[in-house]
């Protein structure tokens, strides 16, 4: 049921190819960079259920990330495989050194600072909130005394704690959004809490429900997204110098114009 899910709102081999598996959570697809000769061949590990971000089709890992990781390949040299891994364990990894980074939609923090490291930021954004057409809830006050959804160890969790108190019972926690967005589907929550883009996405891709995005700038702080290194990775570096020149260059404005319809904030994104 979930799977369907990930279908509608959608529309962790070699690139260009897709691979099946029994299993999605072992999805992954593979990439060569341009040059990669001499170079070793990359780990990269993500949650693939946040979709427009990253999402399974057909066996391969899609989405913003995915394209936007393939540009990073060509530029850098390196081969690269791209493997779904679930939100948990791809911090674990990446931690443990098992995968080389992480790129996820993956909010930089200071929290998360202390044991990871970050590239310069690829994407801003903020959480918004998920509710049935006529509902009363406008702001994130309003999810007083109210059942949200949210997934487990997501940036917007903490602006929720504040709401509605730390370890609320009102507070339901889910392993990736999909399961997030159908558990208030179902009406077992009032609301659901998540990043702009995977909410706006699937409102435009399943009008039939009536749900409708509930923005509140006051509620929640911008949040920029970044590759997640393990701490000292000598990775980062040259990554960074990869994403600046996309930026500079037009190629990451090109795939935000695909995934989001519009164009990026480039100056505040440099700043």
């Amino acid at each position: 049921m979930v799977f369907t899910l990930i279908l509608a709102a959608c529309g962790s081999s070699e690139t260009g190819s897709a691979s099946n598996s029994n299993n999605e959570k072992q999805a992954n697809n593979e990439g060569n960079g341009a040059s990669g000769e001499g170079k070793k061949k990359l780990k990269i590990g993500t949650d693939a259920y946040y979709p427009p971000f990253e999402s399974i089709e057909n066996g391969k890992i899609v989405g913003f990330d995915a394209d936007l990781l393939e540009e990073l390949a060509k530029e850098t040299g390196y081969g690269y495989e791209f493997v779904n891994l679930g939100w948990e364990p791809l911090f674990l990894e990446v931690r443990d050194g098992i995968s080389d980074f992480g790129l996820s939609a993956i909010t930089i923090s200071e929290d998360r600072k202390q044991t990871y490291d970050f590239s310069v930021p690829y994407f801003l954004s903020t959480n918004k909130i998920l509710v049935p057409e006529g509902s009363d809830i406008k702001s994130i006050d309003d999810l007083k005394d109210k059942t949200v959804a949210i997934q487990n160890g997501a940036s917007g969790q903490a602006a929720i704690d504040k709401v509605l108190g730390k370890n609320s019972s009102n507070v339901k926690k889910f392993e990736n959004n999909n399961l997030v967005i159908l558990e208030l589907v179902n009406g077992g929550a009032d609301a659901a809490v998540a990043d702009n883009a995977t909410l706006e996405e699937y409102v435009k891709k399943n009008p039939g429900q009536k749900l409708v995005v509930v923005e509140d700038k006051e509620g929640f702080d911008s949040e920029f997204y970044g590759l997640m290194f393990q701490k000292g990775s000598p990775l980062k570096a040259e990554f960074d110098a990869a994403l600046t020149k996309l930026i500079e260059n037009g190629t990451y404005t090109q795939i935000y114009e695909k995934w989001f319809g519009v164009k990026p904030d480039l100056e505040t994104l440099k700043e």
